[in-house]
């Protein structure tokens, strides 16, 4: 969570970063699940636009940790070095680079130095460094000695003598997005799913639009794309499950209307795994559609021991109604036996917290739907079906010969 530091630290804010492998994964290496970017060329004009629309999103519910990554106005020290006297002296603005380099971040930047330990073969980096107790005020960065990088028998110089040094302000950070500026604003969940957040967050988008520098825009990213993408691709693969079930029953039954009926508890299933997420409190996501199809495959094995066994009865001369009757009391043990035996397999995972909770509920509500549906709905629309097909078969008049299977 962000916190304010308002004693020692005054304006000091710090965040939480994903610690867990899986969340860093999904982030793709961002510091938050959801990242708002904003991207354009005028970065005054983006940044102001950002502060907005941070405001707006620090109302949020569910919202934590809700920030710009890119800090502005940090304090700088611009050093500016007098070129024809540093040539006076037989010095360049290299030179003071070079040794300012060196005082403040280490020898290691400009000239790396190793120390190999004779006792144990092992090499250490050597870096020097000017202590911070002397160079803590402007006077001591003035009185920085500058050297030429080659022997050149050059005296030191110092750096208050040939550059003028001022303070100012910069950005500390300045990030880009296929080569465009961007700033982020980074924001965490927490109380509330990642969809619910993701709608709040885009209305908030639409509702500042108007205010949008010119030539910027706005784009949602992180975790909320990734979902985004699964969904489509689980609901595309969710309608061709049901697509490829149909037309390889159409194949086996030679009819067009039996796997119709057959795949009428697919619709069931899903309305099941609906209200058991409702009722258990949790939230669509990736698992909860892969227990949605993993139902379609189940929910219609059932339907088709049923079908199957109608069609047998009604060879043998029975009629619609006795065949969908026996078939559906004939056929309630082996259904049970196997929708119960998945059941009972995901209650484990549906009750114990953990990323597959949706998953094993989604399955258990799925298949309770879907079994109730095999033996009742199933038969009866079996009967309707065949039953006004021998209807019309034997209102027929003689020489036309319809089909026994529709």
């Amino acid at each position: 969570m962000r916190e304010q530091l308002p004693r020692q630290f005054p304006g000091t804010s710090f965040a939480f970063l994903p610690a867990d492998m899986v969340s860093q994964i999904l982030n793709f290496g961002v510091p938050a699940p959801i990242d708002l970017q904003v991207v354009g060329n005028d970065l005054k004009a983006d940044r102001k636009y950002a502060d907005e629309l941070l405001s707006r999103i620090q109302r949020i519910p569910g919202i934590a940790d809700a920030r710009i990554e890119q800090a502005f106005d940090q304090p700088t020290l611009n050093v500016n070095v007098d070129r024809s006297l540093a040539g006076l002296v037989g010095l360049s603005e290299k030179d003071a680079a070079t040794t300012m380099l060196t005082t403040l971040s280490g020898s290691t930047q400009v000239n790396q130095i190793y120390w190999l330990n004779p006792k144990t073969g092992v090499s250490y980096p050597v870096s020097v460094q000017t202590p911070q107790r002397a160079i803590d005020t402007m006077t001591g960065l003035q009185n920085l000695p500058l050297t030429a990088g080659t022997d050149t028998g050059t005296a030191a110089q110092l750096l208050g003598g040939l550059a003028a040094i001022k303070r100012t302000s910069s950005d500390a950070i300045v990030s880009h997005y296929n080569v465009r500026p961007v700033i982020d604003i980074y924001a965490t969940p927490q109380g509330r799913d990642l969809g619910a957040i993701a709608t709040d967050i885009r209305n908030a988008m639409q509702e500042t639009a108007h205010d949008v520098p010119k030539g910027a825009g706005v784009v949602l990213r992180g975790q909320v794309a990734t979902m985004t993408s699964a969904y489509h691709q689980l609901c595309v693969g969710l309608a061709l499950a049901i697509v490829l079930i149909y037309l390889l029953i159409v194949v086996n039954f030679q009819s067009w209307l039996d796997p119709l009926v057959v795949i009428l508890a697919l619709p069931t299933a899903l309305s099941g795994i609906i209200w058991m997420l409702f009722a258990t409190g949790t939230t669509l996501s990736v698992p909860a559609l892969t227990g949605a199809i993993m139902c379609m495959g189940v929910g219609t094995a059932n339907s088709i021991l049923v079908i199957s066994f109608a069609r047998e009865r009604m060879e043998a001369g029975a009629d619609a109604i006795g065949a969908a009757m026996e078939a559906g009391s004939t056929r309630i043990r082996p259904v049970l036996m196997t929708a119960f035996a998945m059941v009972i397999g995901m209650v484990p995972m549906a009750i114990e917290p953990g990323q597959n909770t949706p998953l094993g509920r989604a399955v258990i509500g799925g298949l309770i739907f879907a079994t109730c549906a095999t033996l009742f709905l199933v038969p009866i629309v079996f009967s309707l079906v065949h039953g006004r097909a021998r209807k019309e078969l034997e209102a027929s008049p003689p020489g036309l010969a319809l089909p026994t299977h529709a």
